[in-house]
């Protein structure tokens, strides 16, 4: 993300040069949470059909992964119990 500048550029700058403390780590906090709250305005949340489409697409693959995984998985412990009786 990047870093705005404005207003509290010069205040911050000067805090640092202070050595800081607890009344910069509260205004650093209060400008973290100002900067959260204008980028989740920018999230384009995906719709009820969206997420159940995507959600039900994940299952089916993680299904089919796991059979495929499972078919290998018994093919190769038979062909190790073969080799090794």
């Amino acid at each position: 993300m990047a870093k705005k500048k404005g207003r509290h550029s010069a205040a911050q700058q000067a805090d640092k040069q202070a050595g800081g403390g607890l009344a910069q780590k509260v205004r650093e906090f209060a400008t973290f949470f100002e900067e959260s709250k204008v980028e989740i305005k920018k999230v384009v949340w995906p719709s009820r059909k969206e997420t159940v489409t995507t959600c039900i697409a994940v299952l089916v693959v993680t299904l089919v992964i796991s059979l495929y995984l499972g078919i290998v998985d018994f093919g190769l412990t038979k062909l190790v119990e073969a080799i090794l009786s």
